[in-house]
Formats: C-alpha cells, sequence, structure tokens
C-alpha cells in the first residue's frame, strides 16, 4: 500500500513474529547455536536459532516486514515487540533469539530495534514487574511513554492463542479522539498476507 504508515508498528513474539513459544524451549541459546540459510533472497545470514532441538525462526511475513522497514519503504514508520513472556527465563531465550536471527546478513532484529530509537531499548519484554500479563495495562501504557507515540498512530500484531490482547489493547488504549491501537491477529503466526492486511487496515482507520 501507499500508506499512511503506522509511526509505530509494533509485535508479539512467541507464535506471531516466530514460530516457538519461549516457556517451551530447553535452554538459553547461545552464539553458537545458529543455522544459516537464505534469507528471502537478501543472500545468507542467520535464519534459525536452536534451543535444545527446537529451531526458533521468524514467520515469513515477519521477515518481509522487517526487511522492508529495514530498507525505509515505511516513511516514518519505527518498531517495538510487546510480548508477555511466562517466565524470565522465556524473557532471556526470547531476547538472546532476537540477538542472533537476522532481518538482512549483518543485521539482527534487535540491532533494529535499537538503531530505531537511537540505541534505546523501549520494548516491553516480559510479564515480571512493573509489567504483567495483560499487555493493555502495562505493555502499551508504557510504550506509549516511552517513545511519545499516541495510540491512533500504532498499528499491533499479535497471535491471541492464549488471550485476546488484540481486543484488550483496541478497547482500551484510546486517544482522546475515540481511536486507538488497530490490531490485527495472527493466529498461524505473522504471514506475508498479516502484514499487508495490517498495512491496509491502518491506512484505512486513518481515513
Amino acid at each position: 500500500g501507499s500508506g499512511p504508515y503506522p509511526e509505530l508498528c509494533v509485535f508479539d513474539l512467541d507464535a506471531c513474529l516466530w514460530d516457538k513459544e519461549m516457556y517451551e524451549m530447553e535452554a538459553i541459546p547461545d552464539d553458537s547455536d545458529v543455522v544459516t540459510g537464505d534469507l528471502r533472497g537478501r543472500g545468507e545470514g542467520v535464519t534459525g536459532v536452536m534451543s535444545g532441538s527446537d529451531k526458533i525462526s521468524l514467520h515469513k511475513g515477519a521477515l518481509k516486514a522487517l526487511q522492508n522497514h529495514a530498507d525505509g519503504k515505511y516513511p516514518n514508520m519505527k518498531i517495538a515487540v510487546a510480548s508477555s513472556a511466562d517466565t524470565p527465563f522465556a524473557e532471556k531465550v526470547g531476547r538472546k533469539a532476537l540477538s542472533l536471527l537476522e532481518v538482512i546478513p549483518g543485521l539482527t532484529v534487535w540491532q533494529l530495534l535499537l538503531k530505531d530509537w537511537d540505541g534505546k531499548d523501549v520494548n516491553q519484554i516480559g510479564r515480571q514487574p512493573p509489567l504483567s500479563s495483560n499487555k493493555a495495562q502495562t505493555h502499551f501504557p508504557r510504550l506509549k511513554e516511552a517513545t511519545s507515540v499516541p495510540y491512533d498512530r500504532m498499528l499491533f500484531f499479535d497471535d491471541c492463542l492464549w488471550g485476546d490482547h488484540c481486543g484488550m489493547v483496541a478497547q482500551s488504549c484510546r486517544e482522546a479522539n475515540g481511536k486507538g491501537v488497530v490490531t490485527v491477529r495472527t493466529p498461524s503466526g505473522l504471514g506475508e498476507r498479516e502484514w499487508d492486511r495490517g498495512l491496509k487496515m491502518y491506512a484505512n482507520a486513518q481515513r
């Protein structure tokens, strides 16, 4: 689409940005636990991270979104993640995976996330205080405070398999004009179709 594009695009992690649930993983990966392959025709890079016998990989739509963002195809858009990872262990697995998985060769997901905010970590990962399992009550208010982006300029993707995060955020996180976060459910993960649909939904909400 031709925009307008969100000022902030927020991704859930487990079963949305990537294909696994971090609390189910066996171990915190280290730098040697990487699998290389083709990054959507952009060259050879880290396409997977091993946690024991499990491989963590980005969904196709997530990789497309991140590559296009890295290429500057969505003017003025920045990105962040909002994950209610169950335990401190799950959070550590997730953060390590973000630091290893690549968007294009030599650029990790984590590096791209920090690049948008001049090296500042605005991401909301986990459910340890001050976060909770309710993203509408904790993750999104903190994102708004950290980024200064109003709710009606945000787009959010979440699998919603363990609770209706999309519904709760859409209902609770609103501006005085009555408009709020545009949300997209990704029960099968963030595919290319879901990514394109989300951009269209956001553009339509601005009209």
